[in-house]
């Protein structure tokens, strides 16, 4: 009886050892599958990451701005400064008499990315570490943070491009990362870039902007948009909006929703998105004729490899629908955007 008993005892610990065994390796090759581990990757990254598009926020994530203070006293921290000094004075190391190289037209990239790409909506860099390398449909390309910032020099800056491994480009792509360091992998949150307005029901008005140009912005801008220097000052207190040292023709502000978010939210100087002194209207018609005035015209043969990728207000063809250039530009907007969502 007791050796029945101790052989009973002996075969269950077998057999429970071997099921242990059994679904140990099961689990391990479970886990080094491909397919399982591709399949666990997916389903973390929907749960965890919401889907980004191009130019809109994600409503559950803001952003603050961090503290330049805090930048760390490292070789590293070191980089980061310089690459802030190269965003806030990029015309004194860059510009027409660079200290470093004459490859711009003396805009500071802190014009248009404002407080040095730090300000809420004010076109700012909180969304770029988090979101790149990503695909662009302007390029066709998966695109990394070196290839955007060359893109504003090429457009914004109306220059030429970095050696993508000099210190100036390493700097850059290091300040950019900081500032945006906290945001998580794939967010694009509230507060970065520019906002979007509510599309007019008819073209956006140069001459009417005109008179908005002419009451909120001409007393820092000039009456002509010839821009404003302090003295010998190699930079811009207020940027030129026309002519050879504004943006050319490729810029992203060249399109008009861009021009009139980033007014509305900025301008006149001092203007907050929580505040704004223009109505959309305003916004719309001021980045109607700042738009209008004379630019370098630059051609970038490879943009838009898929010309249906176009965006609605993207002012030149050949487009893939009816619409002419002249819609294109000034609108009104919401029929092409209808034409879109059809195809």
């Amino acid at each position: 009886m007791k050796e029945n008993q101790l052989f009973r005892i002996v075969t269950y610990l077998n057999v429970s050892v071997l099921v242990c065994i059994t679904f140990v390796v099961s689990s391990v090759i479970a886990l080094l599958s491909p397919s399982s581990l591709d399949i666990k990757h997916e389903e973390i990254k929907k749960a965890t990451a919401p889907l980004v598009v191009d130019g809109q926020n994600d409503k559950t994530v803001s952003w603050h701005p961090p503290d330049s203070t805090k930048i760390p006293n490292s070789s590293e921290g070191d980089l980061i400064r310089y690459g802030r000094e190269l965003v806030a004075r990029t015309a004194f190391y860059l510009g027409p008499n660079g200290k470093v190289a004459a490859i711009s037209n003396g805009m500071n990239c802190q014009n248009c990315h404002l407080k040095a790409g730090k300000k809420l909506f004010g076109n700012n860099y909180a969304g770029v570490a988090a979101t790149y390398p990503k695909f662009r449909s302007r390029s066709g390309t998966i695109e990394t943070v070196e290839k955007r910032v060359n893109d504003c020099i090429e457009r914004s800056l109306n220059g030429n491009r970095l050696e993508e491994n000099s210190p100036e480009m390493r700097a850059f792509v290091a300040y950019i990362t900081w500032v945006g360091g906290e945001v998580k992998k794939g967010v694009y949150p509230v507060g970065a870039g520019i906002p979007d307005l509510q599309m007019l029901q008819r073209p956006a008005d140069p001459i009417k902007g005109k008179e908005v140009y002419r009451v909120q912005c001409a007393r820092c801008h000039g009456a002509k948009g010839e821009g404003y220097r302090e003295g010998n000052s190699p930079e811009w207190k207020y940027p030129p909006l026309n002519n050879e040292h504004s943006y050319n023709t490729g810029a992203g502000l060249f399109r008009l929703s861009r021009f009139a978010g980033y007014v509305k939210a900025n301008m006149p100087n001092g203007t907050t998105y929580e505040n704004p002194l223009l109505t959309d209207e305003e916004a719309w018609d001021v980045a109607a004729y700042v738009n209008s005035l004379p630019r370098p015209t630059k051609k970038f043969p490879n943009d838009w490899p898929d010309i249906s990728a176009k965006p609605f207000d993207h002012p030149y063809g050949p487009f893939s629908d009816k619409f002419s250039e002249e819609q294109h530009k000034y609108g009104p907007f919401p029929p092409i955007i209808a034409s879109k969502k059809k195809k």
